[in-house]
């Protein structure tokens, strides 16, 4: 949580933990505690309190109003770091849909402009006609977000479909906030991603072409980090964008294997994954930042067996200990994607294609190893065995 404060600008002074059975319905943290944060507030003349965990509107309402400063709760506090860090008018779209779904049921009691005088017929006020306008502003500017990003999603999709035309496998780097993802993807592609030590420094995806050892090219693919606790409302927004991860034949878990959290962030990028339906994706796992421990890169690879323990065997991946600063570790890294994706598992599946979508027929072709094809007056008819990445890339057209 520090490090999030941080990357939004904030200078952490003092922190303040409790461990309580229930959460208190009215402050979350019960009157005791709010009496001691309001003494640290005004010793240390604080103007901001941000609390690790999602504040209820009349929790966030309640506190403000008994600390005498402003409140923000995790959610909030991420959203307001993917704001600045958004670049791409895709990437603004999602961050303003997510604060405009978290904004909507917090406007009510904000000020005294949108007090309410009263219920009934007859009682209502300027406050509630003003609260009122207020939240058909934010309806009417969701639904033209939404429609905006159906439109990107649409020209993304148009994207993914051309680069499916050359048949190429795609690859996504996907892991933890901060694990040294962009660095890779610069080292492996030569591009000019921006990387650093901020948190969330990538938001928007960006894909570039690969060449692997055995001169099979692939696409490989930057995506936004994971976190802790990712807000619902984020993972719902950059549902466009994860769509790379989704349709990736090959993910690259990159893992901080420096960082003592290391098995801890591991599980919390699986449980994002199952929330988008890439947990049964084959995944290498990538132990990045293995000059920063003592030791070669196969003790360090080693070691992460020991350190992930169970999270290791749950991934079902292999393992490349790297340092992508250095370039350590990376011939090793290219090898392994060869392999994986040489062995890449088969299973028959039926593919009922429309007659005129020549690209997606040439596809299995190229794909998998076709055992039937019959050709009907309005679509086509495919038998083959076909690899799991396939069947997720045209899973609109498979037969069940």
């Amino acid at each position: 949580m520090t490090s999030l404060a941080a990357t939004a600008g904030a200078t952490v002074v003092q922190t303040v933990i409790q461990s309580r059975q229930a959460a208190d319905p009215a402050t979350l943290i019960g009157s005791g505690k709010v009496q001691e944060i309001r003494g640290v507030v005004e010793g240390f003349e604080i103007d901001t309190v941000i609390f690790d965990h999602d504040l209820t509107p009349t929790q966030q309402r309640n506190l403000e109003k008994a600390l005498a400063v402003k409140v923000l709760d995790r959610t909030q506090l991420i959203l307001d770091i993917f704001a600045s860090r958004a670049r791409t008018r895709e990437g603004q779209l999602q961050v303003e849909l997510a604060q405009m779904n978290y904004l909507l049921p917090r406007l009510a009691g904000r000020g005294v402009q949108m007090s309410r005088l009263g219920g009934g017929i007859g009682t209502r006020g300027p406050g509630e006609t003003q609260l009122e306008t207020d939240r058909r502003k934010i309806y009417r500017r969701i639904r033209k977000i939404e429609e905006e990003l159906e439109a990107v999603k649409a020209g993304r999709a148009i994207q993914r479909r051309q680069r499916e035309e050359v048949p190429l496998s795609t690859l996504a780097l996907v892991g933890y906030t901060n694990a040294g993802k962009s660095t890779l993807f610069n080292r492996l592609t030569g591009a000019g991603v921006v990387a650093d030590a901020r948190l969330f420094a990538t938001l928007d995806p960006t894909v570039r072409k690969l060449q692997l050892p055995s001169r099979r090219q692939v696409l490989l693919s930057d995506t936004v980090g994971f976190i802790r606790n990712l807000p619902t409302p984020l993972v719902k927004a950059f549902r466009a964008t994860l769509e790379e991860v989704r349709q990736a034949a090959v993910l690259l878990h990159v893992i901080d294997i420096s960082s003592p959290l290391a098995a801890e962030h591991t599980e919390q990028v699986l449980e994002v994954l199952r929330e988008i339906e890439s947990d049964t994706s084959p995944r290498i796992l990538v132990l990045n930042k293995a000059d920063l421990l003592p030791g070669g890169l196969v003790q360090t690879e080693t070691a992460a067996a020991r350190l992930l323990g169970e999270r290791a065997e749950a991934a079902k991946a292999r393992a490349a200990a790297i340092s992508a600063r250095t370039g350590d570790g990376i011939p090793r890294l290219l090898e392994l994607i060869d392999e994986v994706l040489a062995g890449e598992k088969t299973s028959p599946c039926r593919f009922r294609i429309p007659a005129g979508d020549g690209a997606a027929i040439n596809l299995v072709h190229e794909r998998a190893q076709v055992r039937e094809v019959v050709y009907k007056e309005e679509y086509c008819l495919l038998t083959a065995d076909a690899p799991e990445s396939l069947r997720r890339r045209l899973s609109e057209f498979v037969v069940e």
